[in-house]
């Protein structure tokens, strides 16, 4: 187990625009983020007026739909939060647009299974 003393959060970044992944990525390196876990996702918005036909009408009035996005997990300190919010808007735009993109951040409590590279026990 680790000690999360130092207020680690994990941060859930959607990203609306998959086509800039790899340019967010490449940021989050140069910012020293060592890793984060990539999940392809859909929104409820397009699971119902793609797959739900009752839905279908709504298609037009769902602002910033895509047919995917990416869901990407990053454990980190509270202190980096704001580097990365900075380093989407700086890749993708600007987070009061729709269609970008959300972050958000949870606490976390306990850390169990998580190595540090540079622990040689």
């Amino acid at each position: 187990m680790t000690d999360t003393s130092e207020k680690s959060k994990l941060l859930f970044v959607i990203l609306n625009k998959p086509e800039r992944l790899q340019d967010l990525m490449v940021i989050f390196v140069e910012l020293g983020i060592k890793g984060a876990t990539v999940l392809d996702s859909v929104g409820m918005g397009q699971i119902l007026t793609h797959d739900v036909p009752i839905f279908a009408g709504l298609r037009g009035l769902l602002t910033g739909t895509r047919p995917q996005n990416k869901t990407l997990m990053i454990l980190l300190t509270e202190e980096m939060i704001p580097l990365v919010v900075e380093a989407f808007e700086e890749a993708v735009g600007p987070l009061s647009e729709p269609g970008n993109g959300v972050i958000f951040a949870v606490p976390v409590e306990q850390i169990c299974g998580m190595h540090d590279s540079d622990d040689k026990s």
